[in-house]
């Protein structure tokens, strides 16, 4: 009966309908009364003209939706055209096909200029089947033609960026270099085989030269090397260079940088590039490209691991560069202990204990103490002027034991007769992993040191570490690539992109140099790290120049170190307001700091002097900083001392009972 009925009002509706239709005499005015998506609306038929294009459209006016089928069923015929006059009058009928024109204008203006037929989206007017309103219907088209303008700029942009940088014209962007006649010699060995000696040697007795070094404390060491050197009997004049300190000698022949800071324009008899296996470091690689192919030397030294030669070969095919090499032996041989070291109270004098963290290194040096053994501590957290304080103390006698980190490894010479790997496991940034042959070798090479010992050992101090070392000691080291040499973004290069795109964000820049810039062969390859573009996508927000964002991008500090992160973000916000931040002498405060907030004090001062050099208009006290960051380095071996000397006190007082 209920069906019976329903049926009976819906035959009265469509009946009511069709009469509603020919009474308002609809289709002869362009319009239909539809049902669909539960709405009941008018739809008007039209089309607009505009330069040359004829563009129907089946649309429903602003307020063209008159009800819901469930409320158009209670209306009766006067009520339902007295709704569709007042919602579809000849008011509204213009009103829409004055938007119908305006939105077709703006397409087809948008289309011009961008090269694309408007039809491939105005066509949808007359074909879409909906109950939306027109505006709805040209928001949709509109974010369509949008989302296609971003896909034309993009490929736009992408065939820019791509014409503006060739990577295998990098070697000729250093223009001294480039004009040169260079020759390079490779003198490749393990550590102990006296390479760098040799390269510095040349360095010394060369009329002019440049040593680049991976760490600020190789670039000191060896300024201090060419300052005591006297070739021909006379004193070289000799400055040194790093991204935090800067001691200029006036007609200075000679400087010790770090390879970052290589001078491209100031053409030089002798470069000694170290640590030459770097170039494929995953960070830094970058630094170690374009120091071989912009280093404006005639002979330029080449020194590191021997698994760097086809790397240098392949570099030196590529820019047509003489090459020679020396492959040098070590001095002293090196053996593995019989077995592992197992007991605290086997560690000896003249042991170096190897940890891979602060904390791993500084709870052994507590319990080695505790056994009545000076000790000497070294880890990548401390400055350069620490490490080289605490080595002293282990070269001078003063200390019986070195415990330390992979720091070890690099830029110290130690009269190390032992080697003792606590692990051979340690976190790459992301998980714990057993370190790789070539680190093994490294660190393993530092024991023996020639003129001191007759041989070096090295042993594991418990049983798995010493058969994992003397597996790795065993294996072959992989070579370094022979292509794919990181190139990394330089200002210039992203104020080219910033100029064929008209972009400023840093982010976009960046991106464009990975995967944009012509890459010909893949010998060359662009590089960021992920520290600088997730630096880059907070420095955006902020209204800074590209130059700007691009310097603060590079900052040496470590966003995982709070304090750290802080005034770096705090610099950035003050440069943004371009008001100055100089700094406020306050190194009292150093002592009421623990030894972990006094390293990170030291290197914030560092990396403030790091941005004076490059921003001195905002970062005027380069000076105080580099005096508040030695204070902090003085407290730190202070602080070391004092925790050594206490646990020696405990040993003996427990040697009294």
């Amino acid at each position: 009966m209920a069906d019976s009925r329903n049926q009976e009002e819906q035959d009265s509706t469509h009946g009511d309908d069709a009469l509603l239709v020919q009474e308002l005499d609809l289709a002869a005015r362009g319009m239909e009364l539809v049902k669909m998506e539960g709405r009941v609306f008018v739809r008007v038929r039209g089309e607009v003209r505009y330069e040359g294009l004829r563009v129907p459209y089946r649309l429903v006016p602003s307020r063209g939706v008159l009800a819901k089928p469930s409320k158009w069923r209670k209306l009766d015929l006067t009520a339902r055209r007295q709704l569709v006059e007042e919602r579809a009058g000849a008011r509204d009928v213009a009103e829409l096909q004055q938007q119908a024109e305006e939105f077709v204008a703006e397409i087809a203006e948008q289309a011009d200029e961008f090269g694309f037929d408007p039809m491939l989206f105005l066509h949808v007017l007359d074909e879409l089947e909906t109950s939306e309103p027109a505006e709805y219907v040209f928001d949709r088209i509109g974010q369509r033609v949008t989302h296609a303008i971003e896909r034309e700029q993009e490929e736009r942009h992408a065939a820019r960026t791509k014409e503006s940088i060739n990577l295998a014209e990098y070697p000729d962007s250093f223009e001294v270099a480039s004009k040169m006649q260079r020759r390079f010699i490779a003198l490749l060995g393990p550590t102990n085989s006296g390479k760098t000696h040799k390269a510095m040697e040349a360095l010394a007795n060369a009329a002019s030269g440049v040593y680049l070094a991976p760490l600020r404390l190789l670039a000191l060491e060896n300024y201090e090397r060419l300052l005591d050197a006297r070739p021909h009997g006379k004193e070289l004049k000799v400055s040194l260079v790093t991204g935090e300190e800067r001691r200029i000698a006036e007609g200075a022949t000679h400087v010790a940088s770090t390879v970052e800071m290589l001078d491209t324009r100031t053409a030089v008899e002798v470069a000694v590039i170290d640590e030459i296996q770097m170039l494929s470091d995953r960070d830094r690689g970058a630094a170690w490209t374009a120091a071989v192919c912009g280093a404006p030397a005639q002979v330029v030294y080449l020194v590191g691991a021997p698994e760097a030669r086809r790397a240098i070969e392949a570099l030196a095919a590529r820019l047509e560069c003489e090459l020679e090499v020396h492959v040098l032996k070590r001095k002293a041989p090196l053996s593995m202990e019989a077995g592992a070291v197992r007991k605290l109270r086997n560690v000896r004098r003249g042991d170096a204990i190897i940890a891979f963290s602060r904390r791993e290194v500084l709870m052994w040096r507590d319990m080695i103490t505790e056994l009545g053994l000076s000790v000497a501590t070294v880890y990548g957290n401390l400055s350069p002027e620490v490490r080289r304080a605490q080595a002293a103390r282990f070269r001078e006698g003063q200390a019986d034991v070195v415990v330390g980190t992979d720091a070890l490894a690099m830029g110290l010479n130690l009269p190390i007769q032992r080697i003792v790997m606590t692990t051979a496991v340690k976190y790459n940034g992301v998980e714990e992993e057993e370190i790789s042959a070539a680190l093994a070798k490294q660190i393993a090479g530092r024991a023996g040191r020639f003129g001191v010992h007759e041989e070096g050992f090295v042993a594991g101090y418990d049983d798995d570490t010493h058969e994992i070392m003397r597996a790795l000691l065993k294996e072959k080291v992989p070579p370094v690539p022979a292509t794919g040499f990181a190139v990394a973004p330089s200002l210039e290069q992203l104020h080219r992109i910033a100029a064929v795109t008209g972009e400023n964000s840093l982010v976009k820049l960046l991106r464009r140099f990975v995967h944009n810039i012509d890459v010909p062969d893949g010998f060359f390859f662009p590089k960021i790290t992920e520290e600088q573009n997730e630096r880059a996508e907070w420095l955006d927000s902020l209204p800074l120049s590209v130059a700007e964002k691009f310097t603060l991008s590079l900052v040496p500090v470590s966003t995982r170190v709070p304090v750290l992160q802080s005034a770096w973000e705090h610099w950035s916000l003050s440069l943004a307001k371009k008001k100055a931040s100089p700094l406020q002498p306050h190194p009292e405060s150093l002592f009421w700091q623990n030894l972990q907030e006094v390293e990170d004090t030291c290197r914030m001062y560092s990396a403030y002097a790091w941005l004076g050099y490059r921003l001195p208009e905002y970062f005027p006290s380069i000076e105080l900083a580099q005096e508040l960051a030695r204070e902090a380095s003085e407290r730190v071996d202070s602080l070391l001392q004092q925790q050594n000397a206490a646990a020696r006190k405990r040993h003996d007082k427990r040697g009294r009972r």
